[in-house]
């Protein structure tokens, strides 16, 4: 039994000062599909309100029920009463209602909560900035145990996703766990790419990935092949499912995934062999994609996999409403290098935890613990 809590959010004090005399948003139709008017407002991360006038001169702070970083706030008015919609520049319509404003202290009638789930000692210098970040010399111990935790709660009341590199593929044992973790309900949805399904693949066909024993790691002779061998096996099939039912695949991730059911995105890049069959060869239709999974999302774990885990990181609130709640969303980002872990705060996910560990640790750790 689970003894983890969700942090009580905390809404503005709209009926106070400054915010109860702060003036209505203001609002620009977009000129043209795909452009924003001048002066718009970016979205962050945090939970943003817009105060937004209706009928009778009477005004009602509103709050985006999904959000996404550098996205612009659109006012919708249908007959049953205002929202504010959060859209991608490139899908803008021509006529769209963008708020305008560049402040985030109830000024021009926007204002950013960017302390909603802080404990009472924790500030915010700024409500959005940049550069933040932990080391190599963190200890991580904490962080786990928290983790262990989370992850009970999420398992039975939340939306668990998991962005996968590679790495996570290379290794008997963390390829066993992460399969293991989907196995015992602990994934509600995949991100990856072309390369992760490609190599667990091989690895379920072959025992290697590209070419490399998967518990030795030892190179097998003409192992360059394998990775290819497979690929090419994959799309005479014509998909993963028929790939797995007809070579009688029985282990790794992708198996654990189809077997449970739950989605996995793999999202194509320039450099690709193949690919798999189901790859997004689109960024932007991989992005609305992952976007699909991402506003259901309560925990994200992101794993070795620095571009995949800034483009999930750049679609992902810190915070969801859920069944008319507000409740943050919590992001965890692996990977041996600090570089990369620290590099999605740098990009403006601030509520990251990043912890600097190589991926076949941590999950064996998450799969021993849970």
């Amino acid at each position: 039994m689970t003894m983890f809590k969700l942090p009580e959010y905390r809404e503005p004090p709209f009926d106070g000062p400054p915010l109860k005399d702060a003036p209505p948003a203001r609002t620009a139709p977009a000129p043209a599909d795909g452009v924003a008017p001048s002066g718009f407002h970016a979205l962050s991360i945090f939970p943003e309100y817009f105060k937004i006038a209706g009928a009778g001169g009477k005004s009602a702070w509103l709050l985006p029920a999904e959000s996404r970083m550098d996205c612009v706030p659109v006012l919708r008015e249908p007959a049953s009463g205002s929202w504010i919609d959060v859209v991608e520049f490139r899908n803008l319509k021509r006529g769209d209602l963008v708020v305008i404003g560049r402040t985030e202290d109830g000024s021009e009638g926007i204002y950013v909560n960017s302390s909603a789930f802080c404990d009472e000692e924790t500030t915010s210098q700024e409500a959005f900035a940049f550069r933040t970040g932990r080391s190599r010399e963190t200890a991580y111990s904490r962080d786990y145990d928290k983790l262990y935790e989370l992850l009970r709660y999420e398992k039975e009341h939340g939306f668990i996703m998991w962005v996968l590199g590679p790495a996570v593929s290379f290794d008997y044992d963390s390829r066993n766990a992460m399969a293991s973790l989907i196995e015992k309900g602990y994934a509600h949805a995949v991100m990856a790419g072309n390369a992760l399904g490609t190599h667990d693949l091989e690895g379920a066909l072959l025992k290697t990935a590209l070419g490399q024993d998967i518990y030795t790691q030892e190179s097998r002779p003409n192992g360059h092949y394998n990775h290819l061998d497979l690929l090419n096996l994959a799309r005479g099939h014509g998909s993963i499912e028929k790939l797995i039912e007809m070579e009688k695949l029985n282990d790794g991730i992708v198996h654990a995934a189809v077997k449970k059911g739950i989605p996995m995105v793999l999202a194509g890049s320039i450099r690709d062999d193949g690919p798999l069959p189901g790859v997004f060869g689109n960024a932007y239709e991989a992005q609305d994609a992952m976007r699909g999974h991402a506003r259901k999302a309560t925990t994200i774990i992101a794993l070795a996999t620095q571009l995949h885990t800034i483009a999930v990181g750049n679609i992902t609130p810190s915070y969801v409403v859920r069944d008319g709640k507000v409740r943050p969303v919590y992001f965890y980002a692996i990977d041996v290098s600090e570089f990369a872990v620290n590099k999605l705060r740098d990009r403006g996910t601030l509520t990251v935890v990043p912890i600097v560990t190589n991926v076949q640790d941590f999950l064996v750790h998450l799969k021993n613990n849970l």
